[in-house]
């Protein structure tokens, strides 16, 4: 840990960086004079921007720490979640796509307001509103935690320092600033990742071929249990929970569904798609064999002072002690770039369901397209407030709490949501009146799962399944009680045209 120095090449090249990102959003603040601007680019962006803004989006710091911890620590196995990707995508772009770019939607709730009605928009909205917050909070403080070990500053002052940045560039940039950076970010983030590749495999006596060598031998491939155990942690339990994540991924989280809606037309926001999906996943593997060729590089190298590391600073540590200052201090830049682009996204997210959800139908019907521009700044600055305080609690709790937290939110609000999107692509029999009667249901059953699974409830009233599949069990309640609800009604359906698969117009889906 003494050894450990960020130089001032290295602190200059962190702040060039951070200034670059903050002339971007000076830049394109002065472009965002209506809330089309702010919300979605006046749908003007072409596929290959959008589809690097995704892969900004959704990669985080975790792909350039944690994946990395992972494979030193472990193995591969959490890469099987991320399977499932190309096969979802493929549905994307064939269905979702069309459906969300229908009408001129600006979030992901509108289309489930066109669908059911008020309730089940409401539930989307404040699900997502706060998970965001939540997940915004955590990715902050995960974030501070490298830079404190990197620098030596006090937690707080980080997590502060960083909140109020990213929260300056993103309410004053708007989605602008937001996509432009993410393709900034995300190519420095794979510019770091290959830097840090290239040295290790340099400095090692059998290059690539020793990683492969002591990664085989140490069983650091592995993809874990192979075993059809689904109440385990095996391949085929992990690869097919990455299904239900991508398809809630893909198919109403509100960070994509505005990527859809702000590309030039159909066909780029197809082509987004395809760009990210098809970089996504070579992406996480890629960090995967980074985190092995630090394992292979200690194990030929040992170093007394890793030992004292945890996982995820074993990186951080390699990259100041054996990379050159300046370009070390570039990688410095790609680990913070990472966690940027996910709390830039969630803020200006929040900022517009917000607006188009609840105050334009709801709070603050027929103001003036200026009001709702002023609002969206001054909620996007409250979300990172509530952003900021949040990572200040996450510091000072136990990790046990934090993962409490997680599992409670997620457990409550982020339970049937891909359910609800998925009826109502996929169907035409389930209204409204069934969708909102089975969101009830599955509400109480998610709450029940959450309090087994935090073993609050006794042990003989616990259901005996594994926390993993809390969420694709109540979204499987959903879809089942919306459907057997909706055929005992027996209802005829009413006008769906371009809410459904089977209802969708076959010129829209060219436009």
């Amino acid at each position: 840990m003494s050894e450990l120095q960020v130089r001032w090449l290295d602190y200059a090249a962190i702040f060039l960086y951070l200034g670059a990102m903050a002339a971007m959003a000076v830049y394109f603040a002065r472009r965002n004079t209506n809330t089309e601007e702010y919300f979605v680019g006046n749908r003007g962006f072409s596929g290959w921007v959008i589809g690097l803004s995704m892969l900004g989006t959704i990669v985080s710091s975790a792909t350039f720490l944690a994946l990395p911890a992972a494979a030193y620590a472990l193995d591969w196995r959490q890469l099987a979640v991320n399977l499932a990707l190309p096969f979802v995508a493929v549905i994307a772009v064939l269905v979702f796509i069309p459906l969300f770019r229908q009408g001129k939607m600006t979030t992901a709730f509108e289309y489930l307001g066109m669908r059911y009605g008020m309730v089940p928009r409401l539930y989307g909205t404040f699900s997502f509103i706060v998970m965001q917050l939540i997940r915004s909070a955590q990715v902050l403080f995960l974030l501070a935690l490298p830079i404190q070990f990197l620098t030596g500053a006090p937690l707080g002052i980080v997590i502060v320092g960083a909140g109020i940045f990213v929260a300056f560039y993103t309410v004053i940039g708007g989605i602008d600033t937001v996509t432009w950076t993410d393709v900034v970010q995300t190519v420095v983030l794979f510019c770091g990742g290959i830097a840090c590749a290239s040295a290790i495999i340099v400095e090692l006596p059998g290059g690539i071929s020793q990683v492969i060598e002591i990664g085989t031998a140490q069983n650091k491939f592995s993809f874990g249990s192979f075993d059809w155990d689904l109440s385990q942690r095996t391949f085929w339990t992990v690869a097919l929970l990455g299904v239900v994540n991508w398809l809630a991924i893909y198919g109403g989280d509100q960070n994509i569904v505005q990527r859809y809606v702000s590309s030039r037309s159909t066909r780029e926001a197809r082509k987004a798609t395809i760009i990210y999906s098809s970089l996504a996943l070579p992406m996480w593997a890629f960090f995967f064999f980074v985190g092995t060729s630090v394992f292979a590089y200690y194990q030929t190298f040992p170093d007394p002072a890793v030992a004292a590391l945890q996982a995820d600073q074993v990186l951080p540590f390699f990259i100041l002690n054996h990379i050159p200052a300046g370009l070390a201090g570039l990688i410095v830049a790609a680990i913070i770039a990472a966690a940027m682009s996910t709390l830039d996204s969630s803020l200006n997210a929040i900022a517009t369901v917000t607006v188009v959800d609840l105050m334009k139908p709801l709070l603050a019907r027929d103001r003036s397209d200026r009001f709702y521009l002023v609002a969206a700044r001054v909620i996007a600055t409250a979300a990172a407030v509530l952003m900021i305080l949040g990572g200040l609690i996450f510091a000072n709790l136990p990790k046990e709490s934090m993962n409490d937290i997680s599992l409670i939110v997620t457990s409550i609000f982020g339970g049937c949501l891909m359910g609800l999107f998925m009826v109502g692509f996929f169907t035409v029999r389930v209204d409204g009146f069934s969708a909102t009667c089975a969101l009830l249901a599955a509400v109480v059953f998610n709450v029940y799962l959450g309090l087994g699974a935090l073993q609050v409830l006794p042990v003989d009233y616990r259901l005996p399944v594994h926390s993993y599949w809390a969420g694709a069990l109540v979204n499987f309640t959903f879809i089942l009680f919306a459907y057997v609800i909706a055929r005992v009604r027996n209802r005829a359906p009413r006008d769906l045209a371009g809410l459904t698969v089977w209802t969708l117009n076959t010129n829209l889906k060219q436009k």
